[in-house]
């Protein structure tokens, strides 16, 4: 099992400031300290490539990113400044998330401890996205690995409505979104099925909703791969979740989630998406269980 990672490379924000590379490195640190995984279990990743980013998005929005003549009214609505390392972060980041799809069709699970970049739609970003990595990473598989139907199973606090828009047509992608319904984004795409939960959403009916939404998922489709986003941000210490689920309730949303990927014996690849506690060491904890209870249910 091999698990990757993309905090190899720092994203300066502006002078003296640093994108907070800090909690991803905490996470690795976690794993290893907590005997979850070995060292030798964590990958460096490697970039995504033109070819693979260009599944998804058009030509003009990645040209204006890596040539960074992106208009600034469009840069500052994924809310970094433009730099090098942006995109190489972007692309590392993305990259990651097609080598977990990947390690997930041999051993049945893959990880990205970052990812879930989530608000990145074909033709632009937002919210902290530029390329959609999970888009990009279902692309992949169905077109290099003969992957048929793929089901997005999004737990971010926020709507995924940048792969909601770039699947919204698409039938071969069921996209299912269990998020706040005053949350960011302001303006929601259509998923294929959206849960919108008021704020302050508390663990059991969090939990009976999601449980209700999985049943449907499998009722509309018949995947043959997951990807599933396990936000820390409904995290009730959470500075933008607004909603109220314990650590407690987090551990129970992965285990419903993993242990249905296992009884249907379908390959998972997850992506760590949001989490911004002011603590960061509740991210690291909330994530890290969900490292160890994929490698529990799913995990060879």
């Amino acid at each position: 099992m091999r698990i990757f990672y993309s905090d190899h490379h720092v994203l300066p924000l502006s002078s003296g400031h640093r994108f907070p590379a800090e909690k991803y490195r905490l996470l690795r640190e976690k794993l290893i300290t907590d005997a979850i995984v070995e060292g030798h279990q964590l990958s460096p990743s490697t970039p995504a490539t033109d070819e693979q980013l260009l599944r998804v998005h058009t030509p003009e929005y990645i040209e204006s990113i890596v040539n960074g003549t992106i208009e600034p009214k469009a840069m500052r609505r994924i809310g970094f400044p433009w730099s090098p390392e942006l995109v190489i972060r972007s692309r590392h980041s993305t990259g990651a998330s097609i080598a977990a799809a990947q390690t997930a069709l041999v051993e049945s699970l893959g990880i990205n401890l970052a990812g879930g970049t989530h608000h990145s739609f074909a033709d632009c970003g937002e919210g902290y996205c530029v390329f959609n990595d999970v888009a990009c990473a279902a692309r992949e598989l169905q077109i290099n690995h003969g992957v048929g139907q793929i089901l997005v199973i999004d737990c971010d606090v926020h709507q995924g409505n940048g792969t909601a828009s770039i699947f919204q047509q698409d039938s071969s992608v069921f996209t299912f979104s269990i998020h706040g319904a005053k949350n960011f984004p302001l303006h929601k795409e259509k998923s294929d099925l959206d849960i919108a939960l008021d704020d302050g959403a508390e663990d059991d009916q969090y939990l009976a909703e999601l449980e209700r939404g999985l049943k449907e998922c499998f009722a509309r489709c018949e995947p043959e791969f997951i990807f599933y986003l396990a936000g820390a941000d409904p995290f009730y210490r959470d500075r933008f979740g607004k909603m109220k689920l314990t650590k407690a309730g987090l551990l129970k949303r992965d285990e419903l989630v993993l242990s249905l990927c296992s009884e249907k014996n379908l390959p998972v690849a997850i992506s760590m998406a949001g989490g911004y506690a002011p603590d960061l060491n509740d991210i690291a904890e909330i994530q890290a269980n969900t490292v160890r209870i994929a490698l529990q249910k799913v995990g060879n």
